[in-house]
């Protein structure tokens, strides 16, 4: 059962009080079976295929609203999708912008996220879902094709996957040089892990890994839901639990959605900390996810600094460290330089570099801060699985 009420947020002496909101308050323990109200229709019907759009949102203010106007825009019958946006108590008016939203549209949901975890807000989303399907929404994003959803049920229909994969282009139509620059180097294979499917172009049946963001009811009673000990890379850590249990992931470009790429280099660097982070913790409970491209960063950042003190101790080895330094400048000015005259974008070839470095050096900063120190973020809610590997 769920209930309206009002939620006053917090303000400063002096500051400007947003319009009052609405959340659709929890009241049912978090590890209670979904709300599944509605009556789906055959799962593998790509006309009658409930989806449930989930929106993981905190402070998206400045992208919530064209988002939310693209997905109710979409040619897909209203009575068979909804919008949950499960916000992580934002300091700006995104709650009192989807509640306009909601008073407008009955299939528009706003609920509250007091964990603020990207992971407790997808969780919250799934619970109170009333689709055959769920799809994971970021607030910033851009969904350009009104088909989108469609896409999403055809795919479903005519797959039998049990959860879809999509590439995650980045949208620089209206970007500065900086994030074109971001926006190039993490879709290129030295800005971006070398396994991932994430900028493929072929339609094809791949590991859920890094790309699956929409699945099957059944797949959540099958594996468990997002392990809330993960505020970084809870999604991976979901999706190996899918492969595990050898279900499978459709990739397929029809899905995909725009991303608007990290705004400036401070906050790319936050992002790859926190990445490094929950690659590290997904290590530590899953071992077989180790592989060699994981952790070059982490390498990379111990020879960087470990290579200092080493070569004032030995000649030798300090030729051995500058020789790796030239070694890395150069493979990065030669990717740069590529990237810059496939785009047509010489000004890019200033900026990438320094995009590289920080990408390698805060990936590899992340990592070993989680080896040293982990993240004391420990608590679980409800039933997070490691699902038992079929065939």
């Amino acid at each position: 059962m769920l209930q309206e009420s009002r939620v006053a947020e917090t303000r400063n002496p002096g500051e400007r009080s947003p319009r009052p909101f609405r959340y659709d308050k929890i009241i049912m323990p978090l590890d209670s079976p979904s709300v599944h109200t509605m009556n789906p229709g055959p799962p593998d019907d790509c006309r009658t295929l409930f989806i449930s759009a989930i929106l993981p949102v905190r402070n998206e203010a400045a992208f919530i609203e064209r988002l939310l106007t693209q997905l109710l825009a979409q040619n897909y019958d209203p009575q068979r999708f909804e919008i949950i946006v499960v916000d992580g108590e934002s300091s700006d008016d995104t709650p009192a912008k989807v509640a306009e939203f909601a008073d407008r549209h009955e299939n528009v949901r706003l609920f509250s996220n007091p964990r603020r975890l990207s992971s407790a807000a997808r969780n919250i989303g799934v619970r109170h879902a009333r689709g055959d399907v769920v799809v994971i929404v970021d607030g910033h994003c851009e969904i350009d094709d009104e088909r989108w959803l469609h896409n999403i049920a055809d795919a479903f229909a005519s797959s039998g996957a049990d959860c879809l994969g999509r590439p995650q282009p980045l949208d620089v139509s209206e970007a500065t040089t900086v994030q074109r620059a971001i926006a190039a180097a993490r879709s290129s294979r030295l800005g971006h892990h070398p396994d991932s499917f994430i900028y493929s172009s072929q339609p094809q049946f791949v590991p859920a890994g890094s790309v699956a963001v929409a699945y099957r009811r059944s797949v959540f009673e099958q594996v468990g839901y997002f392990d809330e000990t993960f505020d970084a890379c809870e999604d991976y850590e979901f999706n190996h639990r899918i492969d595990w249990a050898g279900l499978r992931c459709w990739f397929t470009p029809e899905i995909a959605v725009q991303y608007v790429p990290r705004g400036n280099l401070r906050s790319l660097f936050r992002q790859l900390i926190r990445y490094g982070r929950g690659r590290v913790r997904l290590l530590r409970k899953y071992p077989n996810t180790f592989s060699l491209g994981t952790f070059l960063p982490a390498a990379w950042v111990l020879g960087l600094i470990g290579g200092i003190p080493l070569s004032i101790v030995s000649p030798w080895l300090a030729v051995v460290y500058l020789g790796t330094l030239s070694f890395y400048a150069f493979v990065v000015l030669v990717s740069a330089l590529s990237i810059s005259l496939r785009e047509h974008n010489l000004r890019l070839a200033l900026w990438l570099p320094l995009v590289f470095f920080v990408i390698h050096t805060a990936s590899g900063m992340g990592a070993l801060a989680e080896f040293i120190r982990p993240s004391r973020n420990t608590v679980s809610v409800g039933p997070v699985r490691a699902a038992s590997k079929t065939g």
